[in-house]
């Protein structure tokens, strides 16, 4: 077995069992690494005596050294679980091995790695052993005591250090305790203690057998424990620890201790050996063990057996042994840690003590005796988190009770805070109450503070200090709000901000809750605006409540609020800011101020294409009162609605427009009014007592309307005529001139009647001339164009005349267009109408300029109005065979003047003109393939679905 030192759990010690006896004979040892147990014989042929010193197995039960002396000197053996017979180590001959570390993150089943090996004479070897080789790969020797004192006992452990491996080694002999540590190789670490100083404790004293074991939990150490002269040098061991030590060696052992042989109760008594569990320290007192826990002293084990040796422990299992020169014992024991809380709370180790609580009971003892110690001690506020996290030993009254009597509000507010967090969801009415007497104890002492600082009359450091303190409390406050607006009730909690005063953190908490409107009607009486609107643009704040506070806000701070409309766009409706506007726009503004409301109206109609007359009528109102008429006018000339389907071009209300533009004296606006509503005659004449040619302008649009637009040019002219008034030739001069404006639209003897009575004709006598002149032109162009209407008639009757006498030849083989039959072809009469004559034996035929011919019957199929023609003409030629019997002349006795007449409509129908190439045809490209009236022969003809719920049968056919 191992004689590493190892933890195992329990706190009870058991029986002690024996497991296994065999007799020890002077030249085998006892084994069980395979699944029997075997007598391996170690010794060599030369018939000495031995004895085996020690035996040594890794923890996974495959590889053992074991070491024998005989008078000859001492011997090494290797032997594998698998082999028969283990090896002599030759080239550790006489070297009397007292202890073997194993490297157990490495070794495996066919390999035992790096091995570290003490002597008897304070050498330290390294050897690995490969089950394959069937021998050593290597022995080296590592380092030398100086002392030369005999090794009693060696432990390694190793960590990685990025790619490299750190290496820890413990060696112990009688008096002193060494660490080495080092980055490499074993040969590595042991080469650089050359020329460093090697970090040891020194512990003079006398003991039988000096020994060192670690504790392994999850194949790593966790503690050791050094069986020393004096006591147990024990602590924790921490590989990852980076704190150098005075002598420059990186110290891995922590939270040292050291338990005095004194404490057992027997003078001079000193144990025989040692064992390591997770808890205590098993001792062997002459033929008893006890269990010890520091300074406590267990001992219920029995007397087992008288002799035992030694005790050691299984690193993997967890299981401790004892041993005589005939037997091995197990040593049983079972929930070790179930008391260690007690015992590290009497120790004082708090943090250790809740570690090993096993039940909310043993955690508020534990607790129990912090919140105590640190309310002794007056330090209130960590007691009252330490009494925060109980549950059960003291009730939340008794826990208030205590600081409420020595005054502690603020260390009775901590409490509450601590409880809070220690609370569930499911405690909400616990939850709500102890959140609302935590808010009145922030106001309480927000109200403390304040009152401290208007009575004290100390230095400013002080001061400076005390204000520190309020801002922090107020801080930790509305921190304290937001983190529990949730479960606080919001009616209790205004109604105790207002109670105390603090407006602010009410604000702030309406904020909190939603209540936006209390925040923003708070902003608005301190006259800060933006931050009133700040709140209005957050995205959870409903839009009624920007139109609720407009006209407030734009009258506290204009600019701010249309910005922050403009930033809306299209989430406000400007028509219900309207009333907000006009409140503004009635109170006076600096001549050069700019006018907010424009802005935003100008935004609304320009960017946002707002289509409410509201606006645009407010708008236009606004532009009216401006003494620049430019704004105004450009306003009426752009039509908004531009472009729109069936829609207006301007959106406001023309009647309001004008009746605004007339009583603000906007005479230009009025006369773009009166043009824009088509009252043309009302926008010249205002015109004309603005400007002469705005009232040219306005008669020049009308261009539809050819009289309306004399009328009104008539008007101007007689404005032109009144106002040069006098008798003056220039005056008169200037007059006539204006007709060359009208483009001969008005005439000298419309403006005649404008002038006075007693004007001399020679005044007009250029311009009547000019306009004789004229008529005379223009009677000469009817002349010539009535000469031309007299050529032409003349010309047509000419045609007519020689149309009788057209003729066209037909070849012998010329088709019909229709039936595709030749023309000339003899027969077919009976196909032919009685309506028609025959020329000899060939049917009637027509032909066209064109060169396209056709019979008579083919081509009266493509009208309607021939087919009418041709029934009527059948009716009254069987009518008259009717009435005569026939004639054998073929002569009818009733006059034949009706037939003829209905022959003679008939032709001109028919022939007037071709079917392929004429008006017809051409008109017939343009009708659809289905008319009108054929509507209901298509829908007819439409295949309907069928219904969902019909079951379609299938049909079958025989022939």
């Amino acid at each position: 077995m191992d004689a590493a030192a190892a933890f195992a759990p329990g706190g009870q010690l058991f029986s002690v069992d024996p497991l296994e006896r065999h007799a020890a004979r002077g030249h085998g040892v006892v084994t069980s690494m395979a699944a029997g147990s075997d007598v391996i014989v170690l010794g060599t042929s030369r018939g000495w005596l031995h004895s085996v010193h020690r035996v040594f197995l890794d923890p996974g039960g495959k590889h053992c050294v074991a070491t024998v002396v005989h008078p000859g000197g001492s011997e090494t053996y290797y032997h594998h679980a698998r082999w028969p017979r283990p090896k002599l180590l030759p080239r550790l001959r006489n070297a009397l091995v007292n202890a073997v570390a194993w490297n157990r993150q490495t070794i495996t089943e066919a390999s035992t790695k790096e091995v570290i090996l003490g002597t008897e004479d304070g050498q330290i070897f390294e050897i690995a052993v490969d089950e394959a080789d069937k021998k050593e790969k290597y022995v080296k020797s590592l380092f030398t005591l100086s002392e030369q004192e005999g090794i009693k006992g060696l432990q390694m452990e190793t960590a990685m250090v990025g790619n490299a491996t750190r290496f820890y080694v413990m060696a112990v002999t009688p008096t002193r305790l060494y660490s080495f540590t080092g980055i490499g190789s074993l040969e590595t670490v042991f080469a650089s203690y050359s020329d460093r100083a090697i970090h040891f404790m020194e512990l003079p004293g006398d003991i039988p057998n000096s020994e060192l074991h670690f504790f392994i939990k999850l194949r790593r150490a966790k503690h050791f424990g050094w069986l020393s002269g004096p006591g147990i040098y024990h602590g924790e061991l921490n590989f990852g620890a980076q704190h150098s030590s005075t002598s420059g060696d990186e110290n891995f052992v922590e939270n040292k201790g050291f338990f005095d042989y004194s404490k057992l109760g027997e003078s001079g008594t000193k144990p025989r050996s040692f064992a390591l569990s997770e808890f205590h320290f098993l001792l062997l007192i002459r033929d008893n063990i006890k269990q010890i826990v520091e300074e406590l002293i267990v001992d219920n084990s029995p007397e087992i057996t008288k002799g035992i040796i030694g005790l050691c422990s299984d690193a993997s299992t967890g299981l401790f042994y004892a041993y005589d020169e005939n037997s091995i014992f197990q040593i049983s024991s079972s929930d070790e840690g179930r008391d260690m809380w007690q015992v590290y709370l009497d120790m004082k180790e708090y943090a250790t003590a809740l570690s090993y609580c096993r039940n909310s009971f043993q955690r508020d003892q534990v607790y129990l005796v912090q919140a105590d110690t640190a309310f002794n001690t007056k330090e209130y506020y960590i007691a009252a988190s330490f009494y925060a996290k109980m549950n059960y030993i003291l009730s939340f009254e008794e826990i208030s009770l205590k600081f409420i009597s020595v005054g502690e509000q603020d260390a009775l507010r901590t409490f509450l805070l601590r409880r809070l967090d220690n609370l569930t969801k499911d405690d909400k009415m616990q939850i709500t109450m102890i959140s609302t007497w935590a808010t009145e104890l922030y106001l309480d002492k927000i109200n403390r503070l304040l009152l401290e600082d208007g009575t004290d009359t100390t230095s400013n450091a002080v001061a400076e200090s005390k204000d520190s303190e309020y801002r922090s409390i107020v801080n930790e406050f509305r921190a304290f709000l937001s983190d529990s607006k949730d479960v606080l009730d919001e009616a209790t909690t205004m109604r105790l901000l207002e109670s105390y005063g603090r407006v602010d953190e009410l604000v702030y908490f309406a904020g909190l809750k939603d209540q936006y409107e209390i925040v923003v009607h708070h902003y608005i009486q301190q006259g800060e605006a933006r931050k009133a609107l700040e709140v209005l643009q957050r995205h959870n704040v409903l839009v009624d409540l920007v139109y609720k506070f407009a006209p407030d806000l734009i009258m506290l701070d204009a600019y701010e609020t249309v910005e922050s409309w403009m930033m809306a766009r299209n989430k406000l409706n400007p028509g219900k800011l309207i009333p907000a506007m006009m409140r503004y726009v009635s109170e006076p503004h600096a001549k050069n101020e700019t006018h907010e409301v424009i802005k935003y109206l100008e935004f609304c109609v320009k960017d946002l294409n707002n289509e409410d007359p509201g606006v645009h009528n407010l708008l236009l109102s606004l532009y009216a009162k401006k003494e620049d008429e430019s704004q105004l006018l450009q306003f009426l000339d752009t039509k908004f609605g531009k472009g729109q389907t069936n829609g207006p071009e301007f959106f406001y209300d023309p009647k309001y427009a004008l009746r605004l533009c007339l009583q603000e004296k906007r005479m230009r606006a009025c006369v773009r009014i009166y043009s824009m509503m088509s009252m043309h005659e009302e926008a010249v004449a205002l015109a004309l007592t603005v400007d002469l040619e705005l009232a040219k302008a306005e008669a020049d649009k009308v261009e539809d309307d050819e009289e309306l637009r004399k009328k009104l040019w008539l008007k101007v002219a007689k404005h032109v005529i009144e106002q040069e008034k006098g008798v003056k030739r220039e005056n008169i001069k200037k007059a006539i001139e204006f007709l060359s404006e009208t483009n001969n639209l008005l005439k000298i003897e419309d403006i005649l009647p404008f002038f006075p009575d007693f004007v001399l004709i020679d005044d007009f006598k250029e311009e009547i001339c000019k306009s004789l002149k004229d008529y005379d032109s223009q009677i000469e162009q009817l002349k010539q164009e009535m000469d031309d209407a007299t050529r032409g008639a003349d010309n047509i009757r000419s045609d007519i005349g020689a149309l009788a006498q057209r003729y066209t030849v037909i070849d012998r083989e010329e088709e019909c267009g229709v039936c595709k039959r030749k023309i000339l072809t003899a027969g077919g009469l009976h196909q032919v109408g009685r309506s028609y004559t025959s020329t000899g034996h060939m049917a009637p035929f027509y032909v066209f300029p064109c060169g396209h011919a056709f019979h008579a019957n083919c081509l009266i199929a493509h009208a309607e109005k021939i087919l009418d023609l041709q029934k009527r003409l059948s009716l009254l030629d069987r009518t008259a065979a009717k009435d005569n019997g026939g004639n054998m002349n073929g002569e009818s006795i009733i006059s034949a003047t009706p037939i003829d007449k209905l022959r003679s409509q008939l032709d001109d129908a028919v022939a007037s003109e071709c079917p392929f190439c004429g008006d017809l045809m051409i008109k017939e490209i343009s009708l659809p393939f289905i008319l009108p009236e054929e509507s209901d022969e298509k829908a007819s003809w439409e295949i309907k679905p069928q219904p969902t719920g019909q079951k379609i049968l299938p049909m079958t056919m025989s022939i």
